[in-house]
């Protein structure tokens, strides 16, 4: 069962604070940071032999137990910072041109709407943020409203797999396969997937794909994949020009030279997907999730009829993995973290969705019942309390 101190004594988490919000940024476990660590202080030991002449076989040692983990062939992976700039290095080349169109949803990670608007504007293609209707209600329904924002003009579509700010799970696989079918180029983000639900990039078909490993794989942060199909990589220029173009000792993959070759930089994060991969096994991880979203789902209605929502979708494995996001009623959402934090100890973000407010929560296996039951009495505290949080949404 979750919650258990043989779990939570694990994590370096502040014991004091209530931590609902592993969703944002991931919380490394204790041997998996000592394995960073460890490689930290190899490459200060020795700096030249680790990043000019080691570094490369470390990496490839890496990818490989990533490749296993989430099906694919390790040379098609390379590792970056984050899954924004993943997505950079893909807007950036896709070589758009004038009445082009990017067909999204209007659910997407903040960065990367932004970052889809600005290659679009600089080549005056279109970003298309199809509406999805909140709630959803069926698979069927979420994809027959993504296909209305089709055009002829459509080059590739951009979903992802499991959202940020309403924490919805969409049936990527199926528009995916229905996208290959028009002919589009297929651009996943799957940022909150690996560690979180299953996930093989065999099944999923996607053209690319990224996800972070420092999320619900509880790697350091900063240590993301950007998966490209073979036929697809030649198309896209790394976003640092370094030591990986006109290499002196190319390697069999021009696109491990072009994205993985940049110089000096502390690449220890990467290294740990080993050991993270090994503690989610030692640590019957796939139980852990199970029950993370069983709580989840126990809670969700309870928390909506506490503000006077609704949830955002039905409440099952189809749409919902170890979060949820509750629509809430606010105009101080800032503020509203804050109090939570500064007044309750508990670290909870709120945050918007166009017009939309939500408060989403995040569970682990470190998370027990008395986490959410302090949430739900603080709400119910600010609901009588302050002007923090109006009862009833608009």
């Amino acid at each position: 069962m979750i919650g258990h101190s043989n779990i939570k004594s694990q994590f370096l988490l502040n014991p004091q604070i209530t931590f609902l919000n592993f969703g944002s940024f991931g919380a490394c476990p204790k041997p998996i940071f000592k394995d960073y660590q460890d490689w930290q202080l190899l490459l200060e030991s020795e700096p030249v032999q680790f990043i000019a002449f080691n570094g490369v076989g470390y990496l490839k040692t890496s990818r490989e137990a990533l490749a296993k983990y989430v099906n694919c062939n390790p040379d098609d992976l390379v590792y970056v910072s984050n899954p924004t700039y993943a997505v950079n290095i893909i807007a950036k080349s896709l070589k758009l041109e004038e009445g082009d169109e990017i067909l999204s949803t209007n659910l997407e990670y903040g960065a990367l709407d932004r970052t889809w608007n600005y290659y679009c504007r600089k080549s005056k293609a279109t970003y298309v943020r199809q509406p999805i209707d909140l709630p959803v209600t069926t698979k069927e329904a979420i994809i027959e409203q993504f296909w209305k924002g089709y055009s002829s003009k459509t080059k590739a579509i951009f979903i992802s797999q499991i959202t940020s700010t309403t924490a919805l799970r969409l049936p990527v696989e199926e528009i995916c396969e229905m996208a290959k079918a028009k002919g589009l180029l297929t651009i996943v983000d799957g940022a909150h997937v690996p560690g979180h639900i299953p996930l093989d990039l065999t099944q999923i078909k996607a053209d690319i794909y990224t996800g972070a490993c420092h999320k619900w794989m509880m790697t350091p942060k900063g240590c993301t994949f950007l998966y490209v199909k073979p036929e697809f990589q030649p198309m896209f220029d790394p976003l640092v020009v370094s030591w990986g173009y006109e290499s002196a000792a190319p390697s069999n993959s021009q696109f491990l030279d072009y994205h993985q070759m940049q110089g000096t930089r502390d690449f220890s994060a990467f290294l740990t997907v080993p050991k993270a991969i090994e503690f989610i096994n030692e640590h019957n991880w796939v139980d852990v999730a199970t029950d993370c979203r069983q709580m989840v789902q126990a809670n969700y209605q309870r928390f909506c009829d506490l503000v006077g929502s609704k949830p955002l979708c039905p409440i099952n494995d189809d749409f919902l993995g170890q979060m949820c996001s509750i629509p809430i009623n606010t105009t101080q959402p800032e503020a509203l973290k804050k109090h939570l934090f500064d007044v309750y100890k508990i670290e909870i973000p709120v945050m918007p969705n166009g017009k939309h407010m939500f408060l989403r929560f995040s569970i682990n296996g470190f998370n027990s019942q008395a986490d959410l039951d302090k949430l739900y009495t603080a709400l119910q505290e600010i609901i009588a309390g302050t002007d923090l949080l109006k009862y009833g949404v608009e």
